[in-house]
């Protein structure tokens, strides 16, 4: 695998630790900025809505321009998002600004995904993918514990400061080695437009693929953005403990995409097929023994390990079914992504505010199972219809 994989994969775990950290940092927040629990939430919702909104857009216009370029610019307007977001006391403005770090990660993102079907062959596109998608559970893993902890002992304006601090090598390292030929430059060729580009969105399997991200990747959400509230609520432990539970869902996302890097080129069906069922049961079990601290630790990993094997893999194969977007595809993928980020805090905030810290549980164990009903209504139909499965 090229080299360059390994550097974006730095920039996306720097960036994958300030979109996850929040989730150890929300109960501090909250309090200094004096708005509630279900308030403070909105910050991920924000940040994951930015994403949604900023991939096609900043992929659209970033078509003409160097990938160097263009990421180096998007490194550079996230850590000035950061350096707003250490200063200030207001609510609002700190939700603006994790609103354009949003812009920021989401345009980098796209380009970086996008630049990886480029320079790698497509039958180890799912690897390659699961290269830069290791950043982000590497950021579950390090820093997002390491942020909380940072948060912990010095307040979590510290936190957003280190993270600014941490994208500098990164941004040194994408200036450096990043192909400065315009990825339209590469496609003029093929005649693909924006309109032709936007135009595989009606492909059946992409649509498929982008409901089911979306719906696996809010059920992720919307618990892990309250798992410090699940950890020091029912489950009883204590705010010290927080980083290391949040790293061993890390470590359970890194088994999961690595699974999903190895397998999902080839088994990516019997992956939906399996992890499916398992994650549904997953969320379901950890609603019934929210207030048994073993049962947490060991579903963290365990859960971690299923929501992310699947997410990745549906990602994977909004890429691979996006055959006429070549530049768009990945921002296609990252709007999934982070549609399921706003969707899922926003319905764990309500379901916090409807029925306490247990709520955000059982409606990810909901949304798993709609995804898994409509993957297996989709299965038998094409089955009874005597029509061999797409490729998806």
């Amino acid at each position: 695998m090229p080299v360059l994989l390994y550097l974006l994969a730095v920039a996306v775990f720097a960036q994958g630790t300030s979109e996850f950290v929040l989730a150890g940092l929300l109960p501090g927040i909250a309090t200094d900025l004096e708005v509630s629990l279900g308030q403070a939430g909105l910050l991920t919702s924000g940040f994951a809505l930015g994403m949604a909104v900023g991939a096609p857009a900043m992929a659209a216009a970033g078509r003409r321009v160097s990938p160097r370029w263009t990421l180096t610019s998007f490194l550079a307007l996230f850590i000035a998002a950061h350096v707003v977001g250490a200063l200030t006391d207001s609510f609002a403005v700190m939700l603006a600004s994790r609103i354009v770090a949003a812009f920021a990660n989401a345009g980098f993102l796209a380009v970086a995904l996008s630049t990886v079907t480029r320079i790698v062959p497509a039958e180890r596109h799912t690897r390659a993918l699961a290269i830069i998608l290791g950043g982000t559970t590497l950021a579950l893993i390090a820093g997002v514990p390491a942020g909380a902890f940072v948060g912990d002992v010095l307040g979590w304006r510290a936190t957003l400061w280190a993270i600014a601090l941490l994208c500098l090598p990164a941004l040194a390292a994408v200036l450096a080695a990043t192909p400065t030929e315009p990825p339209e430059t590469a496609e003029a060729s093929a005649g693909n437009s924006i309109g032709r580009e936007l135009a595989s969105l009606r492909s059946r399997p992409v649509q498929l693929n982008f409901v089911l991200a979306v719906l696996i990747n809010a059920a992720t959400f919307c618990t892990f953005t309250y798992l410090a509230a699940i950890a020091t609520g029912p489950a009883g432990l204590t705010e010290r403990t927080v980083p290391a539970l949040l790293a061993v869902f890390g470590i359970g996302a890194f088994v999961g995409v690595s699974a999903a890097g190895r397998f999902g080129d080839r088994h990516w069906r019997h992956l939906i097929t399996f992890t499916g069922p398992l994650l549904m049961a997953g969320w379901a079990l950890l609603a019934l023994t929210t207030a048994n601290p073993a049962a947490l630790w060991l579903l963290a990993f365990t859960l971690g390990a299923l929501s992310f094997a699947l997410g990745s893999t549906l990602i994977a194969r909004i890429i691979a079914t996006a055959h006429d977007a070549p530049t768009m595809g990945g921002s296609f993928a990252t709007v999934a992504l982070n549609i399921g980020a706003v969707v899922g805090p926003i319905a764990g905030g309500l379901a916090i505010e409807a029925g306490g810290v247990r709520g955000p549980i059982i409606v990810s164990a909901a949304l798993v199972l709609l995804a898994v009903a409509v993957w297996t209504a989709t299965s038998l139909i094409r089955r009874g219809l005597r029509i061999a499965p797409p490729e998806m």
